[in-house]
């Protein structure tokens, strides 16, 4: 049996292809390459070209490469845009989730873990926030998601789809390993952008906001390694396949721990032994000023245990994904 990863070609996608084949997995990857790279895909593993929405294309791999489980990471993910777009959004995270779960339940994959996202619950009253808090959306994007958790719970009684549900909080960093690492051009993540200064890409990074309730004024965020992220994903399928009567889960998958956007600047000064010019920008919106992981569930239920959860090595793994990234797409466009 095979696993499908839609969005394998991306950023967190192309870790999870990483992490099942480690596992002795054989995953399969659907990616239109919207923002992934055909070359951060294994050349050894399956891979179409191809769009979510495309039932039939979905239902034909499912079928000939006998598909269990989907994990699906294909997403816009951009806050600021989605309350720019949100029929966009609309339709990218949630109509296209549909499809693919349609296309799920017409063939009979048992198996679905969904990448969700902290954004569902909105600027939460308490934090470390819980799984049981009420979901309060800030921007289309958490809410096309906290649909498509809807959307996954209601199949799932239908038609005895089994799922787990994870929450991600602020992914970052890059394989340990140099193998894979967030590659879109203009991407718009904290660490990104400041790694991407430090080494000269950009002139300056700009701070949306410093008059948030927080200890420095800057928002605070859970940053969590992307590779103890996927390892989660590793989890959450071995509990699906474990017991047919096992539950369904959503989980949250973060360390507990805030950083604020200055201390994730001054991280990534630190590590790089370098300065640069950071400018002050009005809020964006969509933006809660705080929002931290209540990670006790995930530990519990699935065993897991984070071995990245250091604000110093996630920072310094993403430089170094960075520093080789020029090189890789001059060698990959020639």
């Amino acid at each position: 049996m095979s696993v499908l990863v839609t969005g394998g070609a991306g950023y967190i996608g192309s870790h999870m292809v990483l992490e099942l084949l480690s596992n002795g997995e054989k995953p399969v990857v659907l990616d239109d390459l919207s923002t992934g790279f055909r070359w951060a895909v294994p050349e050894d593993v399956p891979f179409v070209h191809g769009d979510v929405a495309d039932g039939a294309l979905v239902e034909r791999i499912l079928r000939e490469h006998k598909i269990d489980a989907i994990i699906h990471f294909a997403a816009r993910i951009v806050v600021p845009d989605s309350v720019a777009d949100p029929l966009g959004y609309y339709f990218a995270n949630t109509m296209k989730t549909r499809n693919l779960l349609q296309a799920a339940v017409t063939i009979g994959v048992p198996h679905f873990v969904f990448s969700s996202t902290a954004a569902i619950y909105g600027n939460p009253a308490v934090n470390p926030v819980g799984e049981d808090a009420p979901p309060q959306p800030m921007s289309p994007y958490g809410t096309s998601k906290l649909m498509s958790e809807i959307m996954l719970r209601d199949a799932a009684f239908a038609h005895g789809l089994r799922y787990v549900v994870l929450r991600y909080f602020n992914v970052a960093g890059a394989d340990p390993f140099g193998r894979a690492g967030q590659s879109t051009h203009g991407a718009t993540h904290l660490l990104k952008v400041a790694c991407e200064t430090a080494l000269g890409k950009r002139p300056s990074i700009s701070v949306f906001g410093t008059d948030y309730e927080t200890r420095d004024g800057t928002c605070v965020r859970d940053y969590i390694h992307v590779a103890d992220l996927v390892h989660a994903h590793m989890l959450a399928l071995r509990h699906l396949r474990s017991d047919p009567t096992s539950e369904n889960l959503t989980l949250n998958c973060g360390y507990g721990e805030g950083s604020s956007v200055f201390e994730v600047i001054n991280a990534v000064k630190r590590v790089s032994g370098r300065d640069f010019t950071v400018n002050f920008a009005d809020r964006r919106p969509g933006d809660p000023a705080k929002i931290v992981a209540g990670g006790d569930r995930i530990r519990h239920l699935l065993g897991w245990v984070p071995s990245y959860d250091d604000l110093d090595t996630i920072v310094a793994h993403a430089l170094s994904w960075e520093a080789n990234l020029t090189q890789r797409l001059r060698t990959d466009a020639a």
